[in-house]
C-alpha cells in the first residue's frame, strides 16, 4: 500500500476561501457576487458598528452572509496589542456574543483588527476558545497554516489576484493540499471602482471540479478532522473519532472515512 495523503471533501486537492472584514454596505454587492459564482466567503464584524454609516445594521446580519461565515473583528475595532488584556478579552467575547445572538450559531473565528496582535494576545485567544484568526501578512503561495492562531492569507485581492489565481489553477496534486485565501475589505472595490476585479475572479475561479469552495471555519474543522485520524501500526487500520466525514488518498484513490468509522484501508 502506498502512503495515504490528506485530500479535501469529496476527494478535492485544493480549497479556496474569501475573508472580508469590517461589515460595510458594500457587503451586500460582494455577496451577491459570491453567490452568483458558488464563492464561499468569511466576513469578520465589529458588531460596535451597526447601523452607523456606512456600516450594515444588525437586523440583516442573518439574512445577508446566509451560506456565509460570520466572524469576530472585536467590538471596536482597536489595536490589540496596544490596549489591555482585559480590554482585549472583553472587545472578543462581547462581540462574539452580540454576533451569536444575531446568526444563531457558535463563532471560533477571528480577524486581527489592523493586523495587529503578539504572543500573548494569541495565548490569550486560546484561553477564549477561539480556533482561528486572520492576520493581514500574505505568502503569496497556496500552503496549509502552521497556527490556525496566526492565519496568513495568501494574498490581498488588490495583489496579482488574477495571476495568483490563474497560477492555483495550474497547479497540479503532488500530495500536498493547496489553498488560496484572499482577504480585503468590500469597500476598497467601491472606492477603486474595480468591482470588475472580484467579479472577473469569481469567474474564473467558480464551478471547479479540484476546488472546495469554504468558510474559514469549515476549512479548520476540516484539517483538525483530519489531524485526528489514528491509524494502526501497520497503517492498513484507520479510525476517525470526529464526527465529519474526511477523505484521504490510498494507492491513488479517494477514500471516505465517516465519522466514528473504523475502516481496513
Amino acid at each position: 500500500m502506498k502512503i495515504r495523503f490528506d485530500l479535501f471533501p469529496q476527494g478535492k486537492t485544493k480549497a479556496l476561501t474569501m475573508s472580508y472584514d469590517d461589515g460595510q454596505i458594500f457587503d451586500r454587492k460582494l455577496v451577491n457576487i459570491f453567490n452568483k459564482y458558488g464563492i464561499k466567503g468569511t466576513f469578520h464584524l465589529n458588531s460596535g458598528t451597526f447601523g452607523r454609516e456606512p456600516f450594515i445594521n444588525a437586523e440583516e446580519v442573518a439574512e445577508l452572509y446566509k451560506g456565509h461565515e460570520v466572524s469576530v473583528h472585536t467590538v471596536t475595532h482597536p489595536f490589540l496589542d496596544c490596549i489591555p488584556v482585559e480590554e482585549v478579552v472583553k472587545e472578543i467575547i462581547e462581540d462574539r456574543k452580540n454576533l451569536e445572538t444575531l446568526v444563531g450559531y457558535p463563532i471560533k473565528g477571528m480577524s486581527y483588527p489592523f493586523g495587529g496582535f503578539n504572543d500573548k494576545i494569541v495565548e490569550t485567544l486560546k484561553i477564549l476558545g477561539m480556533e482561528y484568526s486572520r492576520t493581514v501578512i500574505s505568502h503569496h503561495d497556496f500552503r496549509m497554516p502552521e497556527n490556525f492562531l496566526t492565519w496568513p492569507a495568501t494574498c490581498h485581492h488588490s495583489d496579482n489576484l488574477i495571476e495568483t489565481g490563474k497560477r492555483f489553477l495550474e497547479y497540479d496534486y503532488k500530495g500536498k493540499l493547496k489553498l488560496m485565501y484572499v482577504w480585503g475589505h468590500s469597500f476598497e472595490f467601491d472606492r477603486e471602482n474595480n468591482w470588475d476585479l472580484i467579479e472577473e475572479f469569481c469567474r474564473l475561479m467558480s464551478g471547479r471540479e479540484d476546488i472546495w469552495y469554504a468558510t474559514n471555519i469549515e476549512i479548520v474543522r476540516y484539517v483538525k478532522a483530519l489531524r485526528s485520524l489514528e491509524f494502526s501500526a501497520n497503517g492498513e487500520i484507520v479510525y476517525n473519532p470526529s464526527a465529519i466525514s474526511v477523505w484521504i488518498n490510498v494507492d491513488d484513490r479517494s477514500v471516505e472515512i465517516k465519522g466514528g468509522e473504523i475502516i481496513r484501508l
